[in-house]
């Protein structure tokens, strides 16, 4: 445990088992440098302990460098709830897992993520403060699609020469809420939609509101297209994959898109810009900081204007560097979070 904590620079590592309620949950804290942990809290099921720790140290990472080059005062953090095949009380559960956070005394703020909702962290606030994306606040998702479809414009400014997306063939994996406000603010802008999700209803729906066509989702990767824009599970782009994309640039919503870093390196030799995901997909980060903090919706709407100037910016620094975009954010970030 401790070598994984190591390896990704964490700072702690919270462990709680509550056999009333069944609660047994982690949170990982990676880096408060900039402010208290934020991230949101996962409710799976898991094959074993030891998966369920790696995932909350690898996403607490992740949450770190997405609001460092978000420029957000906030570090980064997860939580996972292991999910057991039966539960009595999901409200008590969730309860008890407020209690755990708030034993922390404000080092960790949590939100909603995959298997939680907004009636989760509205039973966490009954037992802490430090909880955002409850009902009060709204959910995150449509600014989340904002900000990737921003970055979308700010990517096919860099790969295209221009930002106007009319005519553009941009291929939607996943339709979740994220993935389905994209879709609409691209069909909006005179996109040629493909779309693929596992749930043929969602893919139904696109068909007939957005004039979309249906791609197997098998073959959505290798279908030509201006634009991929990943929206579901991540890990999509691996050494099995990276070979077989058609497309000018990949910008979207799923987040840790890459297997490695090194599959990036394969993209950018290949001609294919790559968004980096935890820059691209910040929206929703910044829509529960600044909501958590009372902000208003103006000064949260302006906040993710940032998004697309950021990415303009590490495609400079990657052309003129001949580096992939993926290694100048990690760079850009880490310089932030460390010095």
């Amino acid at each position: 445990m401790f070598a994984m904590m190591e390896t990704a620079r964490l700072e702690a590592l919270h462990l709680a088992n509550d056999p009333v309620t069944g609660l047994k949950a982690i949170i990982a804290i990676h880096n408060t440098r900039l402010g208290p942990a934020l991230g949101g809290c996962r409710y799976l099921a898991y094959p074993d302990d030891e998966s369920a720790i790696r995932d909350a140290i690898r996403l607490a990472q992740g949450m770190s460098y997405k609001a460092a080059l978000a420029g957000l005062d906030q570090g980064g953090g997860k939580a996972v709830i292991i999910r057991c095949a039966h539960v009595d009380n999901r409200a008590a559960l969730f309860e008890a897992f407020g209690r755990m956070i708030e034993s922390l005394k404000g080092q960790y703020i949590t939100a909603v993520d995959s298997g939680t909702s907004s009636a989760d962290m509205d039973c966490i606030a009954q037992q802490t403060q430090h909880v955002t994306s409850t009902s009060a606040e709204g959910d995150p998702s449509p600014h989340t699609a904002m900000g990737v479809f921003a970055g979308i414009r700010a990517t096919a400014q860099a790969r295209l020469g221009s930002d106007d997306l009319e005519g553009l063939r941009v291929a939607v994996q996943g339709l979740g809420h994220v993935g389905y406000a994209l879709a609409e603010q691209l069909h909006a802008a005179g996109v040629e939609l493909l779309v693929s999700d596992l749930d043929a209803g969602r893919v139904q729906l696109a068909i007939e509101q957005l004039g979309a066509q249906p791609v197997a989702s098998g073959a959505l990767l290798t279908t030509p297209c201006d634009i991929l824009a990943p929206c579901g599970l991540g890990g999509i782009l691996n050494a099995q994959t990276v070979g077989q994309l058609r497309c000018a640039a990949v910008a979207g919503a799923a987040n840790n898109q890459l297997a490695s870093t090194e599959i990036a390196d394969e993209m950018e030799a290949r001609g294919i810009l790559y968004a980096p995901d935890y820059v691209i997909n910040s929206g929703g980060l910044i829509y529960v900081a600044l909501r958590h903090r009372g902000e208003s919706l103006t000064a949260i709407t302006s906040h993710l204007a940032r998004i697309s100037l950021r990415l303009t910016e590490i495609y400079a620094h990657a052309q003129a560097d001949k580096r992939s975009p993926a290694r100048v954010a990690d760079a850009l970030a880490e310089r932030l979070l460390y010095g």
